[in-house]
C-alpha cells in the first residue's frame, strides 16, 4: 500500500506494518492507525505517520538513546489495552519537538508511546507518577545518540 506522509512524500508500506492506536493518539484522536516509517541514512529517528492524513506525522526516537536514566512501569489497564504478554515484545519510542538548530530539539519523557510488536497496538501513555520533563534537551546527548 502507499502511505503519503507530508515529511517522506509518498512511501511503500505493508499492512502488516500497521500500528493501531485504538483510541487515537492525544489531540489526534481520529488518527487510529499509523506506521514507522524509517528516515533514510538516519538510525536514530524515525516517523510515526498516520496512514490516513499525510499532514499527521510525528519524528519519534527511543529515549534510551538520550539517557540511561529513564525508567516507569506501565498501568495494568495498558498493559491490557496493548496485549503485552513480555517486556521483550514492546518497544518505547519518545516523540521529538523539532526546533532550529536541531540540536536543540527536545524529547517529550512524560509521554512515551508504547507499541506491542507482536500485537501491532499501541498508545501514548502519559506518565502520572514521574517527574519526566515534556522538553527533555536532546543537545547533551546528542553524540550518545549518534553512538
Amino acid at each position: 500500500m502507499k502511505i503519503q506522509s507530508i515529511i517522506l512524500g509518498e512511501t511503500e508500506a505493508s499492512e502488516s506494518e500497521i500500528l493501531t492506536f485504538d483510541n487515537g493518539m492525544p489531540g489526534f484522536e481520529n488518527e487510529k492507525n499509523f506506521i514507522l516509517l524509517p528516515i533514510e541514512g538516519n538510525e536514530v529517528y524515525q516517523i510515526l505517520q498516520s496512514i490516513n492524513s499525510k499532514e499527521v506525522g510525528f519524528i519519534t526516537a527511543n529515549p534510551y538513546l538520550f539517557t540511561d536514566e529513564y525508567n516507569f512501569n506501565l498501568d495494568e489497564s495498558t498493559v491490557e489495552a496493548l496485549n503485552i504478554e513480555s517486556e521483550k515484545d514492546i518497544i518505547v519510542l519518545t516523540i521529538v519537538t523539532v526546533k532550529e538548530p536541531f540540536n536543540t530539539s527536545t524529547v517529550n519523557l512524560k509521554a512515551p508511546i508504547i507499541i506491542n510488536t507482536k500485537s501491532r497496538k499501541a498508545k501514548q501513555c502519559i506518565l502520572e507518577n514521574a517527574d519526566y520533563p515534556i522538553r527533555y534537551s536532546i543537545e547533551t546527548n546528542l553524540q550518545k545518540a549518534k553512538g
